[in-house]
């Protein structure tokens, strides 16, 4: 997705510089009021909405289930998929599906062993995958990786290809989630309830560890491995001490999420900082007045 590889690496070192440059300049050049036109700007819009909207019930998930630490283990695997995508000649963004979802099953199976707690072997896998990633990147001889723009995303480089990705995938993700709603709600309140209830646990379970590897995957490009976490528990934790069900938080975390990226994209293009934190800031503020209103409202 950042070019090809190509035999020159100097020209691909340059265009892949550009990339990441050149949207910020021409903003910096032309005014916020004339990049509001701008096809890389409206691309970037796109993008972000697309994943605020898949990432509200998959975070609405993620905070219920307390699964904020997997998600770091499958994105800092996500460095490790830029690498290899780029070693193997291959779409980047395909390479970061394809680790992440490894990682992912890695997790479904090993989850199950006796030997370690599930929250010590995500610390092991986490920074072992973050560790690894660092060390392919140093090792493309030859090759420069924009690390600044992969660990904080930068959705100002987002290009058609992404979009199908996101909306396309997303559309997927959300059908499954569909599918498997009443069972992972179940799950969320009580696992060994909802076995006995004969929901499918062990199959919803798989489901939403692979999807979240997936989103995680494709949100990579928008917010970045470090902050896509962040991007997933924010609106969701936002939404809750206002949501009296499962559905409409995950309606007011979507809102949440729209908002927020549409808020950092605009302090990441007047501002000329790294969209990534600038959407999570965003969405920080939310977090804290939401907890700050909820606390208010407890004490009266």
């Amino acid at each position: 997705m950042l070019g090809p590889r190509g035999a020159g690496r100097g020209a691909e070192a340059t265009l892949l510089h550009s990339r990441f440059t050149g949207p910020r300049r021409r903003i910096k050049n032309h005014g916020m009021l004339t990049a509001l036109f701008e096809p890389f700007l409206l691309r970037a819009l796109l993008a972000g909405l697309g994943i605020a909207i898949v990432a509200a019930p998959l975070g609405c998930l993620v905070v219920w289930r307390r699964m904020s630490y997997f998600g770091s283990t499958v994105a800092h695997a996500g460095l490790l998929g830029v690498a290899l995508g780029i070693a193997f000649d291959i779409d980047l963004t395909l390479g970061v599906i394809v680790v992440s979802l490894a990682v992912g099953a890695l997790l479904v199976m090993l989850e199950r062993q006796p030997l370690l707690p599930v929250d010590s072997l995500l610390g092991i896998l986490s920074h072992a995958a973050l560790a690894l990633g660092l060390i392919a990147a140093a090792r493309l001889s030859g090759q420069r990786l924009d690390l600044m723009g992969y660990l904080f995303g930068d959705i100002l480089a987002v290009t058609q290809l992404d979009l199908v990705w996101i909306y396309g995938g997303g559309a997927v993700v959300l059908g499954v989630i569909a599918l498997y709603w009443r069972t992972l709600v179940a799950i969320a309140v009580h696992k060994e309830l909802a076995a006995a209830e004969g929901h499918d646990t062990a199959r919803a379970e798989a489901a939403l560890i692979m999807l979240l590897a997936f989103i995680i995957a494709v949100a990579m490009k928008v917010v970045g491995v470090l902050l896509i976490v962040a991007f997933l528990i924010m609106p969701a934790a936002a939404a809750r001490p206002f949501s009296a069900t499962p559905e409409a938080m995950v309606l007011l975390a979507g809102g949440i999420g729209i908002v927020g990226t549409i808020g950092g994209l605009a302090v990441s293009t007047a501002w000329d900082v790294a969209a990534g934190p600038g959407v999570v800031v965003v969405l920080s503020a939310f977090c804290l007045a939401s907890l700050a209103t909820a606390f208010a409202v407890e004490r009266r």
